[in-house]
């Protein structure tokens, strides 16, 4: 697995999703769920059912926070000579140029976008220098060839 690199901003405002979620959203869940109950039976209850889904995907996210806080890297690595997630790599992607945040999408960015270091081009670019040209497939099957043009800190 990629290492994740999180800004101080972006692993504050997981954090507090977290807290979020795992005391007020559960107490609130409880609730929709036991105000559904009460409306009879429950093989027929779609407010229930769709109470439980809710509680099945929040608790989802959480365990998805969980995750990703307990393993991210706060702040951004050192070394700027090889492609490393919580980097910014400038790319000629076939003619064009192109600027990323190298990470998790959860790092929001106002100027730049972010590209998951999991994706097929985010795996390919990572451990490159500049003047380096990688290819990788996309999942639609198509090869593409990028070139590292730079690599520094956002």
């Amino acid at each position: 697995m990629a290492e994740t690199y999180l800004s101080q901003d972006a692993y504050d405002r997981l954090r507090a999703e977290l807290e979020q979620l795992t005391t007020e959203g559960r107490e609130q869940i409880s609730a929709e769920i036991e105000v559904a109950r009460q409306h009879g039976d429950l093989r027929e209850n779609a407010e229930y059912h769709a109470a439980k889904d809710e509680q099945g995907k929040m608790e989802a996210r959480i365990r998805q926070l969980q995750s990703l806080l307990r393993d991210a890297k706060i702040g951004e690595p050192e070394d700027t000579d090889v492609v490393r997630p919580g980097l910014v790599v400038q790319l000629d992607v076939e003619g064009d140029d192109e600027t990323y945040l190298l990470g998790s999408r959860e790092d929001e960015h106002d100027e730049l976008d972010i590209l998951s270091a999991s994706s097929p081009m985010g795996t390919a670019i990572t451990d490159a220098k500049i003047g380096d040209t990688v290819s990788f497939t996309t999942p639609a099957g198509v090869a593409i060839e990028v070139t590292v043009r730079d690599i520094r800190h956002p």
